[in-house]
């Protein structure tokens, strides 16, 4: 079996597990994250993050955005405007969403466009994560593609429950930094120091 092959069916077992996850076990890890999120030293001196929006079975990302606006921040949320591709685009507001691809909020089209190097941190989603900044996503590749011209601090955010290890990786999977789960941040980037830089 290949990697990617590996991969699929990985995926797809925890596609059925996070399905079945509790919604009151969801909802007490998604306020625990966000907490652990906002007292990342490297959070709250980022002034450019860029942040996924939750779909239904994913972590409630939404207080996070509202709170990084109320905050002063600016905020990033991706755009697919291609294969594979999706550019990181600003708002002002989650009411500046609409659904694009696969029914996800998206950015309008004419919304500003932020460079990656713009970029201080970044909220990452998964299907899973682990401790060692591996990372299951969707499939789609959109992820890999971007954070591979990306410089900014990659925060993965995961429930413990949709944790494993280890994870089949291909050379293109990008690694985490930091990995945010409702237990606490864990950090286990290669880039040494990085923490202290936002201090």
């Amino acid at each position: 079996m290949t990697k990617r092959e590996e991969k699929k069916r990985l995926r797809r077992l925890l596609l059925e597990r996070v399905q079945a996850l509790p919604p009151t076990y969801c909802r007490k890890a998604d306020e625990a994250i966000y907490r652990h999120v906002v007292s990342l030293p490297a959070y709250q001196a980022a002034r450019v993050i860029c942040a996924y929006v939750g779909m239904a079975h994913e972590i409630n990302t939404k207080p996070l955005i509202e709170r990084m606006l109320a905050e002063g921040k600016r905020v990033g949320v991706p755009l697919c405007v291609g294969k594979g591709v999706m550019e990181m685009r600003e708002i002002g507001g989650l009411d500046e969403l609409q659904a694009g691809t696969w029914g996800i909020l998206e950015p309008a089209p004419d919304a500003p466009l932020l460079q990656p190097d713009e970029i201080d941190l970044g909220l990452i989603p998964c299907v899973s994560g682990n401790e060692e900044g591996q990372r299951l996503g969707y499939g789609g590749g959109f992820y890999d593609a971007y954070l591979a011209k990306a410089p900014f601090l990659r925060v993965l955010l995961c429930r413990k429950a949709m944790m494993t290890a280890p994870i089949p990786l291909e050379p293109h999977d990008a690694m985490m930094d930091v990995v945010v789960s409702e237990d606490g941040a864990v950090y286990c980037s290669s880039r040494k120091n990085f923490e202290e830089i936002f201090h």
